[in-house]
């Protein structure tokens, strides 16, 4: 009877440490998730401000400062909810905006244009990597959240459901083929 509980007692510690490990790995995964999704703010916000920065400049014409501007305040001032929308309606303004090489080049000639337009160019860049990060990130703690053992034992404790951050983020053509040459 003695080397019988001694088995059990061996089965039920590896159980346990197998469990501990999994509840390890998905507490790394949700930590991950909120550095990525703090990058991913970061440059949103970056984005959001390099946007109005130059719709403020006097480098633009009076219309598309107008537009690019409510476009990122939007972006800036958006709640929560209400992100995803807005980050994806300062992208299609920034398409707007900059459609066309020349466009981008009459930016580029004005005085501090070509610094403005350099660093929104990177700032435009970085926000689908970082968005890629972040998603990446979210599918991975959903893939272990998935698993029998992770619900049965309740191993992600109250942490919420991972979210994915969905917009539209492809960057102006004329910026990146300028970036490009």
């Amino acid at each position: 009877m003695t080397p019988t509980l001694i088995w059990i007692l061996v089965a039920l510690v590896v159980i346990g440490l197998y469990l501990s490990w999994t509840a390890g790995r998905l507490d790394r995964l949700h930590v991950r998730i909120d550095a990525t999704r703090a990058g991913l703010d970061a440059q949103l916000l970056r984005r959001a401000s390099v946007a109005q920065e130059l719709a403020t400049a006097g480098v633009l014409d009076p219309a598309a400062s107008i537009v690019l501007y409510e476009a990122a305040h939007a972006a800036r001032q958006a709640e929560e909810e209400q992100r995803e929308v807005a980050e994806s309606e300062l992208s299609q303004a920034l398409r707007a905006v900059f459609a066309e090489v020349p466009q981008v080049e009459a930016v580029r000639e004005a005085p501090g244009g070509d610094e403005a337009a350099s660093e929104l160019t990177e700032a435009v860049r970085r926000v689908p990597m970082a968005r890629r990060f972040h998603n990446d990130a979210v599918r991975a703690a959903r893939a272990l959240r998935r698993h029998r053992k992770v619900r049965w034992f309740r191993l992600a404790g109250h942490a919420p459901f991972p979210m994915a951050f969905e917009m539209d983020d492809e960057p102006p053509a004329a910026l990146g083929e300028r970036a490009a040459a």
